[in-house]
């Protein structure tokens, strides 16, 4: 493992010139190292593409694979920036409901909303907003899926180590037949959630050559590519000492534990406990159907955030965060509480 330059220092090199577009050669070998380890995949330096942040991967890759009028499906509930990703691409959201009224889709759920127009697939699990994480067999399932309908798949796995109650990773290429360079599966992940970098904006993409080096093209006219400060402190991230993000993720399990059992015993209000991220969607339409409205009179009210769920494809619902302290969790339920039963 190459020495780790701390940042300050490396202002004093003077290496602070324009770097290739994809990300610097020593970022691009750390992904791929991360890349073997939690996903058992090697793959080349020319299979992958730094970003600033997981979300402008994501935007890259539909940039590159997208013409207008096309359509890209994903899961209800969705991170919000997915409909307008598509909608800047000149394609079409299409949004994909589980029939059951829970947060688990199934592939009955994807294969009912494709058409001669579908182009791609996103999957983001665990999933923001709701915590959930996607059963195996639907991985599974949609890995196959799309390989059979030649569709691009693009997995979000930007909170894949911040799971709990001892489950582990869901690996998409354990599933996929195809691993040539014709596979249309992309892996987009950054350090912002694991590692707590998320004003660093670096994520990244791995898949196949051709697509990487479009997505590299239109990086280079848009930002040139990352920071390369920034990349440095990307490569200490991942190379670095792991500690830090174990703590983190049990830090979050705890907390989740608490900010679910207060929910639970708030009478009126449910919720799916959720099984990574740090995050939980709760349903408070027994108090208020519109949840722009409830998240609006939240904060003048009791100056509680909360983000409205139907930003995600879920009215009446309220994106609650569980990642402060557990101070600032019990209060904050404790005000909304004050709130709602005045």
């Amino acid at each position: 493992m190459d020495a780790i330059i701390p940042i300050s220092e490396h202002l004093n090199t003077r290496e602070v010139r324009y770097t290739p577009a994809a990300g610097i050669p020593a970022l691009k070998q750390a992904i791929i190292g991360y890349t073997e380890e939690f996903y058992n995949r090697k793959v080349q330096q020319e299979n992958v593409i730094a970003a600033s942040g997981a979300k402008h991967a994501i935007m890259l890759a539909l940039q590159a694979i997208l013409n207008p009028q096309e359509e890209v499906i994903f899961p209800v509930p969705y991170w919000v920036s997915y409909p307008d990703m598509a909608r800047l691409c000149g394609a079409i959201p299409v949004p994909a409901s589980p029939e059951d009224g829970s947060f688990y889709p199934g592939i009955k759920d994807i294969e009912n909303r494709v058409s001669s127009h579908t182009k791609a697939v996103i999957i983001n699990s665990p999933n923001n907003p709701s915590g959930v994480i996607y059963s195996e067999k639907f991985i599974s399932d949609i890995v196959r899926f799309c390989e059979n309908k030649n569709l691009y798949l693009i997995m979000d796995d930007i909170y894949h180590r911040l799971i709990f109650d001892g489950k582990t990773i869901i690996n998409p290429y354990d599933y996929a037949k195809n691993l040539d360079e014709s596979s249309k599966l992309i892996i987009v992940n950054g350090v912002s959630k694991a590692y707590a970098m998320t004003g660093f904006r670096i994520g990244w993409a791995v898949a196949n050559t051709g697509l990487i080096e479009a997505m590299t093209n239109i990086q280079g006219h848009q930002t040139s590519g990352p920071s390369v400060l920034l990349q440095k402190a990307a490569i200490g991230a991942i190379n670095g000492e792991q500690l830090g993000v174990e703590e983190l993720r049990t830090t979050l399990e705890k907390n989740r534990n608490v900010m679910i059992d207060l929910l639970n015993s708030f009478e009126g209000v449910k919720v799916t406990r959720p099984e990574g991220t740090f995050y939980c969607l709760a349903d408070f339409s027994a108090y208020e159907k519109d949840s722009n409205k409830l998240s609006n009179f939240l904060i003048d009210k009791v100056q509680v955030l909360t983000v409205p769920g139907a930003e995600f494809g879920m009215e009446g619902y309220l994106r609650l965060s569980y990642c402060g302290s557990l101070a600032d969790i019990k209060e904050g339920i404790e005000r909304i509480k004050s709130a709602l039963l005045k």
